[in-house]
């Protein structure tokens, strides 16, 4: 089956090294999606970027690299999007992290298996 029509790409960044309670930022952020019945959520980690502070984080040939940047992907309705803002706001503010979120338009083609 094929589904059709506008939404929204919520993107959340931050950094790998970011925590909520002890856990990763970013996974508390996909959980929380998942809770609250997104349509999904997908976890990108960069290989260089730098945030509010100007400091360069970068991975490094044959080193382990950490607090690399990370981005957060979930796409929904305009409606469920903007529903969860205030949710991840105040999850976020709970955290001392720089995290920038946008949101943009979206023009969704989804397919799923079945009728």
């Amino acid at each position: 089956m094929k589904i059709e029509g506008e939404g929204k790409l919520l993107r959340i960044f931050l950094g790998e090294l970011d925590k909520f309670e002890g856990k990763p930022l970013y996974e508390v952020i996909v959980r929380k999606a998942r809770e609250l019945k997104l349509a999904g959520a997908t976890v990108f980690r960069g290989v260089e970027g730098f945030g509010a502070k100007s400091v360069i984080h970068k991975a490094k040939f044959l080193e382990l690299s950490e607090d690399l940047p990370i981005v957060i992907e979930i796409v929904d309705s305009e409606k469920k999007i903007t529903e969860v803002i205030p949710i991840f706001d105040e999850l976020i503010s709970k955290t001392n992290c720089g995290v920038l979120i946008t949101i943009e338009k979206a023009e969704v083609i989804k397919y799923t298996a079945g009728k």
